[in-house]
């Protein structure tokens, strides 16, 4: 086995086998890997889900986005089953921990994302789209006043994000990109935790896309891996295949061994 795998040990000057230990450490980070793509991708995704919301908000503010990205790209059906889940396995609702938990403006979106139940069907209200558009601006410029007041604070964003169907919202930011010089989220870029929000409901590709790009850079962090990690293995309804053909190659060079297996198999023009 070690004359197979020459690059894990390496010969000293007395000519003594011994580990790799830059190598060793990056197979176990590897593993890791692997075992978190594998053990997410078989739980039921009830438990799954419910079990990354338990987590993100144990860690607390710098991994909400987690909680957004889990409430807002399941189906109404998909995040009630997390919601289900969250009571069996921890005798509380996630609803009551983010109330007791969460600190300052994030509580009010957070709760409200968790909480919706959204209408799925094609129907959009095009004069209430382009009203809660200018609304949305509103709300959004204010916040450059000298008040400052986070668009995340007014309860009119909070309503329209947290209750509208998916493909209205799709309209409301079409319609507040001709009457804004800039979209939604381009005006978003000192509210983080909001415009993660926007473009998970509004242009999950975007995200999608920035998740794959920041996981595969040389100098990428552990929580940027995880990310795509969680990604891939959570997305089932998602067709990731042409986010994924963007970056084929800096998957087959920046990842390795069983990991990179997993994700190029997950990710194959076969899936189902």
């Amino acid at each position: 086995m070690r004359k197979g795998c020459s690059k894990f040990f390496l010969e000293d000057e007395r000519q003594f086998e011994r580990w790799n230990d830059s190598a060793i450490k990056s197979l176990k980070a590897e593993f890791k890997l692997f075992k978190d793509v594998v053990v997410l991708s078989l739980m039921h995704p009830w438990e799954r889900d419910a079990r990354l919301l338990k987590k993100a908000l144990k860690k607390g503010p710098p991994h909400y986005n987690v909680i957004v990205e889990t409430a807002c790209t399941r189906s109404s059906d998909q995040l009630l089953g997390a919601r289900k889940a969250y009571h069996s396995l921890f005798d509380r609702s996630i609803e009551e921990d983010l109330a007791s938990h969460v600190k300052g403006s994030e509580r009010k979106l957070l709760v409200a994302l968790v909480s919706a139940y959204r209408y799925e069907g094609p129907k959009v209200k095009e004069d209430a789209a382009k009203s809660e558009a200018k609304a949305l601006l509103n709300a959004i410029k204010n916040n450059n006043g000298d008040h400052k007041k986070k668009a995340m604070e007014e309860d009119e964003v909070i309503w329209i994000l947290t209750t509208r169907s998916k493909p209205h919202l799709k309209v409301v930011y079409e319609q507040y990109k001709k009457i804004s010089a800039k979209t939604i989220t381009e005006d978003l870029e000192v509210e983080l935790l909001l415009k993660e929000t926007v473009e998970c409901l509004c242009t999950p590709q975007t995200y999608f896309t920035r998740v794959f790009g920041t996981a595969l850079r040389e100098d990428a962090k552990e929580d940027a891996k995880k990310a795509l990690t969680r990604l891939v293995a959570t997305q089932e309804d998602v067709d990731l295949k042409g986010i994924a053909a963007k970056f084929e190659d800096k998957i087959k060079e920046r990842v390795k061994g069983a990991y990179k297996d997993v994700l190029l198999g997950v990710l194959a023009d076969d899936r189902k």
